[in-house]
């Protein structure tokens, strides 16, 4: 096996590992939230700071579209995303020149994505249930999946400022 072919595989193992831990880190959260916690309980963790709260999200960010007809719902909620997900990671297993920032952000994003994808056609919704209150900023309900999807695009702005940086230094 080639040096080359030999690197890809290795690479496309942990692109798939990173999915992988990013999708079961949010399912067993959400597993262990749905066991132990009532719906709408609140339960603090850290003070008011941070909590715990069970609910069912049938929208997206923010239950957005949480009251379109079931038809689109399940189009424009599921059936969508599903695709741009397969593509997605088609896309990382794939693409040859993507730097190792841009295959870890797809990663972390495209794994968070997944999880929330499974939970709306798995459970008809998405479980949400980590809430930090700061006083000056408070977030919605959300879960682990987000967080992967965040931290995803938190990547890509990380990596997209050090190139602009880098273009004005030259």
């Amino acid at each position: 096996m080639s040096k080359f072919k030999s690197d890809r595989v290795f690479r496309n193992g942990v692109i798939i590992l990173i999915l992988l831990a990013n999708f079961g880190c949010d399912q067993i959260s959400k597993k262990v939230v749905r066991q132990n916690i009532g719906f709408y309980e609140t339960r603090s963790v850290i003070e008011d700071y941070f909590t715990l709260t069970y609910v069912e999200n049938s929208g997206a960010f923010l239950s957005i579209g949480s009251g379109l007809p079931e038809t689109a719902k399940i189009l424009i909620l599921s059936i969508i995303p599903l695709i741009a997900l397969f593509f997605g990671v088609a896309y990382i297993l794939i693409k040859k020149n993507l730097t190792l920032l841009s295959a870890l952000a797809l990663s972390f994003a495209i794994g968070g994505g997944i999880g929330n994808i499974y939970d709306r056609l798995v459970h008809g919704s998405v479980t949400d249930f980590m809430h930090l209150n700061f006083g000056f900023f408070q977030t919605g309900i959300f879960n682990m999946a987000d967080v992967s999807i965040m931290t995803g695009m938190f990547i890509f702005l990380i990596q997209s400022y050090s190139r602009q940086k880098a273009r004005m230094i030259r």
